[in-house]
């Protein structure tokens, strides 16, 4: 149940929200008015600060000047950008109609997504912005790999530890990344943060993580997340060029004037870079037991989950790593 001084600071009723679901990291609801969806209300996780807030209104406001469909910041009806009850921070955007998918079901939404990945690199490219909020952290890979080192050293959990060397051991066989502009970036691109409708992806959702970055990430996130159709959370996984070949393609249809040939070097390497990245987040957690979010219906224990992940993650490096020169051949196409 949603607190009553929460629901009622945009002038809700409790019962008009119920739980959306999806997400490793906020809780999301949906609000609904004689049955239709207005808004999606979010309980925010600790590691967001509260300003975020302020960079997703001034960021949509621009998306929506360039003619992009964009979640909007809903003030309450006092004119704050968030509520804070009980320690937690609560936030409502305009409702997008569409849907969400969790895997890729074909080459052709992996070109339409990368088109509006595009369209999203090209609408910021003139935004000058100076961001309130940016998490610590984010795609460092060494401290994530190092964090991971600490645990193995420390044994404890046998599973993790062997998990961990393995991870470790992927990492290893990562090239450096080229030196890359910093860009405005969605930050966050798994497929599921994108809404279609009837196969065409319309707009972005999920923007806590809007910041300065590469790339290299950006889109090495993003093709991790779409060309694995079996998902995060299967006990094994695939690694589909043609869904890698058709997502680049939508994606340089529209960027390409802005992309370096370093930033196309930088996306195939950052693809595997994530991978073991990811792979190293998921098996840390296995130590901690603290941060990502899990399936009770599937798993005894967020532990549990976190290994199926986290070799999932890493299984999918290694056919990224085999797939390396087609990967490189991909994204150098025409340059």
């Amino acid at each position: 149940m949603i607190p009553d001084p929460v629901a009622s600071a945009w002038g809700w009723s409790p019962e008009a929200i119920e739980p959306h679901g999806g997400g490793l990291i906020n809780a999301t609801y949906v609000v609904r008015v004689g049955g239709v969806a207005i808004a999606a209300l979010q309980r925010l996780h600790p590691i967001f600060g509260a300003e975020v807030n302020l960079d997703l209104e001034v960021v949509t406001a621009h998306l929506a000047k360039q003619g992009l469909e964009t979640p909007r910041l809903l003030r309450t009806l006092d004119g704050r950008a968030w509520v804070e009850h009980d320690g937690v921070i609560w936030r409502a955007t305009t409702w997008v109609d569409g849907e969400s998918t969790s895997t890729v079901p074909d080459p052709a939404w992996a070109a339409s997504g990368g088109e509006l990945v595009g369209r999203f690199h090209r609408a910021v490219a003139d935004l000058e912005y100076d961001y309130r909020f940016a998490r610590a952290g984010v795609h460092d890979t060494q401290k994530h790999l190092a964090r991971l080192d600490d645990h193995v050293t420390a044994g404890g959990d046998r599973e993790g530890v062997d998990l961990g060397h393995e991870v470790l051991a992927a990492a290893a066989l990562l090239p450096p990344l080229p030196e890359q502009p910093r860009r405005h970036v969605h930050g966050d691109l798994k497929i599921s943060n994108l809404i279609f409708r009837r196969g065409r992806a319309i707009a972005l959702v999920d923007l806590d993580t809007l910041g300065k970055g590469s790339l290299a990430f950006e889109l090495g996130d993003a093709m991790r997340s779409w060309c694995n159709p079996r998902g995060e959370d299967a006990g094994s996984v695939r690694f589909e060029l043609p869904i890698f070949a058709a997502a680049i393609e939508g994606f340089r249809s529209v960027a390409d004037p802005l992309v370096t040939r370093d930033e196309r070097i930088a996306i195939a390497i950052g693809l595997e870079t994530v991978c073991v990245e990811l792979a190293a987040r998921f098996t840390v957690d296995v130590f901690e037991d603290r941060y990502f979010g899990w399936d009770a219906s599937r798993f005894a224990s967020r532990r549990e989950h976190n290994l199926v992940r986290g070799r999932g993650q890493l299984a999918l490096a290694q056919e990224v790593h085999a797939a390396r020169g087609d990967v490189m051949a991909i994204v150098l196409s025409g340059t």
